[in-house]
């Protein structure tokens, strides 16, 4: 098994294995509804040589390494709320507008502000004392907007570590001061002074209108957090008491209710969806020079599931269906097929990968279409028929003559990788890394984009290693050598990790690196720049060489993804999410930190200039259709018959 395979199995295993984040109190990652269907975890094939072999970091403050150390700031932090719309919109993506450079750090945040709360709270009373510290109230420690900026995005981009979505604005439904309820099982809350009222109402409104910035585009697949927020937009429109004193407040809030689609009436039917490719699903030139768009879980695609005898039933299902879903539309199809009647029996649902390797699929396991191997396809067969499975005939016809990367240039594919891995990149939510993470099967929300993207870095690593191993050519070979540095370095200097990290290591794979002929063709400028890269992915000292660089750049960045999720693991397992049922505030400071680092890395659009030629079209096509070898044991059987005897 394979270094950051073992890395991301590790992270299903122990997620899958482990109470929720909130067990003991709070509820954890599982509430709010769902019960017992789970996601299935990923099994992304990345290659990392020595990825788990570095030291973690060391735990923060003496003793038993349950609370996090909490540093001060490296520099200042901006909030969704401060990035303007043409930042933040996808228009603004691949060959958008937006010019300048970018500061990491535009707006300073006091250091005292950085030790969130004097002391730790129970998940019921850390709402509360967020809106104390947004209303400026005497009980307030540090007295009115201390710091609470920062806390306000640590709490509503971690809440769900220690509190369901839906209860956490429940409390926020409940703190909001009103003299009548409507008909609403929610307690009235208690008696306010006019002055505090309106502190407080101000203080609801702000949590309201950051919570939604943040959750846009993903709203939609929370019902029941959707109904309390209409039922709190509703509560706020009827106050006639906020018509003057917090007019911008509330236009904004309405503003961003249509945005993220609430509808406040159910008289209105939602549109019909339009069906979307997915990812490597479909090898139609049209669909593949299309702008990737963020997939959620009720968006509906077309899958393939093939018979044990290599036929296939074609179905349209929800991305986030269930196995017993899946099933249940392929023997709908299955009775219209005169081909085997007897069909109608029990199926079971079976992931089958092109090395062989067969994974039988629970009826309640969701969201397995994103989850699949590069060359994984799903079998539907009856139990007596699976250990007759096989996978599929080899999909790469090898062919005498040149492929199309021998015809292209280095420079235009690092381009054209990037410009796609960008748009992959822009579409995973900010909080698909904490969900990925720390719910696991528990995960409420879908992670697609997230696995989507790590399966493309699975598939650009194979691609390098298919691409050398096809060339039968020694001088040839040297040149494809050649080509790929010159690619890596490229993205080096375009900034895009994901995809210099993903080519390194499909040079460094075993197959590729035991070419010794080849590589001592290499000239030796070439080989001393791939040294170079080789120490800059060296794992060694926790990542130190690649922080280092990657600190020093500026928007748009596309990080090397992967690490940001080793990171986010630890911080996971280094500390308790609750001690004796009070909330880690440092740890959820830590999380939110992580992940305002993604949030910087896409605070500028990216802007490449590149022509709009045929040449380049095919060029763009070819990218975002890499046909690619993933089987190990194949690509060794090629490198031996290449080099047999190369050590």
């Amino acid at each position: 098994m394979k270094p950051l395979e073992k890395f991301l199995k590790k992270q299903g295993s122990h997620l899958a294995g482990r109470p929720g984040p909130g067990a003991g109190g709070g509820g954890g990652g599982g509430g709010g509804g769902g019960g017992q269907l789970t996601r299935r975890p990923s099994v992304s094939k990345i290659l990392l040589p020595g990825f788990l072999k570095d030291e973690p970091p060391e735990t923060g403050p003496e003793g038993d390494g349950r609370w996090l150390e909490l540093r001060p700031p490296e520099g200042a932090l901006r909030s969704p709320t401060s990035f303007s719309s043409e930042e933040l919109s996808p228009a603004g993506g691949v060959g958008g507008g937006g010019g300048g450079e970018s500061q990491l750090s535009p707006e300073a945040v006091p250091t005292c502000c950085w030790a969130p709360l004097a002391e730790p709270e129970s998940p019921e009373r850390l709402l509360e004392r967020l809106l104390e510290r947004l209303a400026g109230e005497p009980t307030a420690p540090h007295g009115h907007g201390c710091g609470a900026d920062l806390l306000l995005d640590d709490i509503v981009l971690t809440h769900s570590l220690f509190l369901p979505t839906e209860q956490f604005l429940h409390q926020l439904h409940q703190q909001y001061p009103f003299r009548f309820m409507t008909a609403s099982t929610i307690p009235s809350p208690p008696c306010w002074k006019d002055g505090e009222a309106m502190h407080r109402k101000r203080a609801v409104l702000v949590i309201l209108l950051h919570f939604l910035e943040t959750y846009k585009g993903i709203l939609q697949e929370e019902e029941k957090a959707g109904k309390v927020i209409k039922d709190l937009y509703l509560l706020i429109m009827k106050d006639s008491s906020l018509d003057h004193k917090l007019e911008d407040e509330i236009l904004k809030l309405h503003q961003l209710v249509e945005t993220v689609e609430l509808k406040v009436t159910d008289e209105s039917q939602p549109p019909s969806k339009q069906v979307k490719p997915l990812f490597r699903h479909f090898r139609r030139i049209d669909s593949c020079l299309q702008t990737r768009v963020a997939f959620r879980g009720s968006d509906e695609i077309f899958c393939r599931v093939y018979m044990p005898d290599h036929s296939y039933v074609t179905i349209r299902s929800r991305l986030s269906a269930s196995v017993q879903d899946i099933l249940g539309s392929v023997t709908e199809k299955l009775q219209y097929s005169d081909e085997q009647p007897t069909r109608e029996e029990g199926l079971i649902l079976v992931a089958v990968a092109s090395s062989g390797e067969k994974s039988v699929l629970q009826p309640n396991e969701e969201c397995v279409f994103t989850t699949l191997g590069i060359n994984s396809h799903l079998f539907a067969c009856t139990k007596e028929a699976f250990p007759s499975l096989v996978p599929l005939p080899d999909e790469i016809q090898v062919s005498p003559g040149d492929t199309e990367i021998h015809r292209v240039e280095a420079e235009d594919v690092a381009n054209h990788l990037m410009a796609f891995h960008w748009e992959l990149f822009r579409c995973v939510h900010e909080l698909e890394f904490v969900d990925y993470v720390f719910h696991g099967e528990r995960g409420r929300r879908e992670t697609a984009n997230l696995e989507l993207l790590l399966q493309r870095c699975s598939e650009v690593q194979h691609w390098v290693a298919t691409e050398v191993l096809l060339c039968e050519s020694l001088g040839k070979r040297a040149h494809l050598l050649k080509k790929f540095i010159k690619i890596a370095a490229v993205c080096k200097q375009n900034q895009d990790m994901l995809t210099f990290y993903a080519v390194v290591i499909g040079l460094n794979n075993a197959p590729v690196s035991r070419l010794r002929l080849t590589w001592e063709k290499l000239p030796g400028k070439f080989k001393n720049l791939f040294r170079k890269f080789e120490n800059l992915t060296d794992p060694c000292r926790n990542h130190k060489s690649y922080r280092e660089v990657l600190s020093r750049m500026k928007p748009p960045i596309i990080p090397f993804v992967p690490l940001i999720l080793k990171d986010l693991t630890f911080l996971h397992e280094a500390s308790k999410t609750l001690v004796d049922g009070l909330v880690n505030i440092e740890k959820l400071h830590s999380v939110a930190e992580k992940v305002r680092t993604i949030r910087k890395c896409r605070s500028r659009p990216l802007c490449l200039e590149m022509e709009a030629s045929p040449q380049q079209l095919q060029t763009k096509a070819y990218v975002r259709q890499f046909q690619v070898i993933d089987n190990q044991n194949l690509l060794f059987e090629l490198s031996h018959k290449l080099e047999s005897n190369s050590q």
